[in-house]
């Protein structure tokens, strides 16, 4: 009797393990082959989006160099290097890599992918920009056609991702859009608007974040040597290497800008102190942008700070005969010039 009872359970055992290593779908087996799959797909992406972004600069891909940037070895590049020769996607003149037009669609594709994922997660998520890039990457992976398409229009079709780079639209085409100079290059004592962040290497550009540097910033050169680059904004000094700094890029003031010299974030009106507003920030577009104009917060309006908050956000504000809230970083997006003081 127990000798069977050994028996059934031995043969119990052995289906379950069955079950767990080749149950269809839900087994070991196949979730190793998805992920399997599921990695070499993230690879050929990823090596697409590289050699899409060196030919933009003009530069040829090397076996070595996309080896190097993928971070695997030379036979697993030779590999991939023959899959995506096989799909159509690149050719290999002179032993060096290049797209087809099959493959600069889909690295367009991918790019757009990503950088509409660096929007939402900035923009409605909430994260530092910091840590946006690397967030986006993890989930731009293996997104379709169409599902770019939704997360394009629940973002209200953004034009840039918050680096300053720009997004392609669903046809592979760039709006116009200007990088500026590199700030190395820039004239030191001029005032200039940081329009573009470089954000690899990681390392430089996670100086720049812990600088407190960001898009949209007016800045000027105090000190510029081989040793350092010396920024200010008018309040603080910024001290980057120059090999740093060189992620940085910046362009000359619109005329509009320089009209509007003496305009404040809304964030810094002081309380009960009318405000008009005279532009939304660069960097505010999309949702963010198309929810501040539905709100009625356009040029011409006058604003003013109804409500302090004793932990400081949100903010209410009168607006149109309507009070609305708004946290201090969606207040920085909107300038204002004081029109009155309340009694």
């Amino acid at each position: 009797m127990f000798e069977n009872f050994s028996w059934i359970m031995f043969f119990l055992i052995l289906l379950l393990l069955f079950v767990f290593f080749f149950f269809p779908e839900y087994g070991l087996r196949d979730r190793w082959k998805r992920y399997i799959k599921s990695n070499q797909k993230a690879l050929l992406e990823d090596a697409l989006k590289y050699i899409f972004d060196q030919e933009q600069q003009g530069h040829a891909v090397g076996v070595d160099a996309l080896s190097g940037k993928l971070k695997i070895s030379l036979k697993r590049t030779f590999d991939l290097i023959e899959q995506m020769t096989e799909q159509g996607l690149i050719t290999t003149p002179k032993n060096l890599v290049q797209l087809t037009d099959g493959g600069e669609r889909l690295a367009l594709q991918i790019i757009r992918a990503h950088r509409l994922w660096e929007r939402y997660l900035l923009d409605e998520a909430r994260l530092p920009l910091k840590e946006v890039h690397d967030q986006a990457k993890r989930r731009h992976h293996g997104m379709t056609e169409k599902e770019i398409d939704e997360l394009d229009a629940s973002l209200g079709y953004p034009l840039s991702d918050p680096h300053g780079d720009p997004i392609p639209t669903a046809s592979g085409t760039f709006y116009p859009h200007e990088k500026g100079i590199q700030v190395n290059d820039w004239e030191e004592g001029v005032l200039g608007k940081i329009v573009h962040l470089e954000d690899e290497p990681a390392l430089a550009f996670a100086q720049i974040m812990a600088a407190g540097l960001k898009t949209g910033q007016i800045v000027r050169i105090l000190e510029k040597n081989h040793q350092r680059l010396v920024l200010t904004d008018g309040e603080q000094e910024f001290t980057l290497a120059p090999a740093v700094a060189a992620n940085i890029y910046v362009q000359e003031l619109s005329e509009e800008y320089i009209l509007e010299r003496d305009a404040i974030p809304l964030s810094e009106l002081p309380y009960q102190v009318k405000g008009e507003i005279i532009r939304l920030d660069e960097h505010c577009q999309g949702f963010t942008r198309r929810r501040f104009l539905d709100l009625g917060l356009t040029p011409g309006t006058t604003i003013y700070p109804e409500l302090n908050n004793a932990f400081g956000d949100p903010r209410a504000y009168r607006v149109r005969g309507t009070l609305i809230a708004l946290r201090s970083d969606q207040a920085d997006s909107i300038w204002v010039k004081l029109t009155q003081v309340l009694s």
